[in-house]
């Protein structure tokens, strides 16, 4: 079993997250700018998933962890969704099946939390990009609403209204991971072993972006003005395993 010491604390992998919930929003951006973003930071080449002619997705999502090894805190991510860099999708057909099927290569582009601990262990065990923020978000209406801001700079403002109830789940998927820090690439499977109170619809989502750097890479993005998809889940259960830093010769 691997382990880190964390600000003075004995982290083991896996970490595992009792309960959390969340809520997210997809939208389409233009594959070129993902593919730019991406190449900024790592030393892989990672080629964002295509859904119809050069446009990528763009998911947008807050995350409160409620019961977990690294402690209670709020997350923002914004995350491209990855062509399988062993695979990479040739078609926008199997972009979609791959899709559908929660086939999910994704990476983390930025992912403000607000727990120093959390930030701590999140950039050294797998290099995910944390940075410090300011939350202000309701998980408990039935209407779910988030706003993140650095230094009272507001990065993004994200509603999301109410879906389609689906049914809960109890089996493991397992999803990949990518991170980009200090010029590295880094791919962590990620479990999500159990999800209950999902619901989730077409669209469904209004997005309003601040005067944070950050707010300015996501306009860089040209995000569609509607989502495709958006959901929410009232609690789910997940592992994070070590990451495996990739190597660029090989990619």
């Amino acid at each position: 079993m691997d382990s880190y010491l964390i600000a003075g604390q004995t982290v083991e992998l896996p970490v595992r997250i009792r309960s959390a919930r969340c809520f997210v929003a997809g939208f389409t951006a233009d594959a070129g700018a993902v593919r730019d973003a991406i190449a900024e930071r790592g030393d892989v080449r990672l080629e964002p998933l295509r859904i119809r002619a050069e446009r990528a997705v763009c998911m947008l999502v807050f995350v409160e962890y409620l019961d977990g090894d690294l402690g209670p805190y709020h997350e923002f991510g914004v995350c491209f969704l990855l062509d399988d860099p062993a695979a990479p999708t040739s078609s926008r057909t199997a972009a979609l099946r791959a899709l559908a099927r929660g086939d999910a290569h994704a990476l983390i582009h930025e992912l403000p939390v607000d727990g120093e601990f959390t930030l701590a262990a999140g950039r050294g065990i797998w290099g995910f990009p944390k940075i410090m923020a300011e939350f202000d978000v309701d998980h408990d209406s039935a209407t779910k609403h988030g706003a993140v801001s650095v230094d009272g700079r507001l990065i993004a403002d994200l509603t999301v209204r109410p879906g389609i109830p689906m049914p809960s789940s109890a089996s493991t998927a397992v999803l990949q991971s990518y991170s980009q820090l200090d010029g590295r690439t880094r791919r962590t499977p990620w479990r999500l072993e159990s999800t209950s109170g999902t619901r989730t619809r077409l669209g469904g989502a209004t997005l309003r972006l601040g005067t944070h750097p950050i707010a300015d890479q996501l306009r860089a993005l040209r995000l569609s003005r509607h989502a495709l998809t958006s959901s929410s889940v009232a609690d789910l259960a997940m592992t994070f395993d070590p990451s495996i830093v990739l190597d660029p010769d090989s990619a």
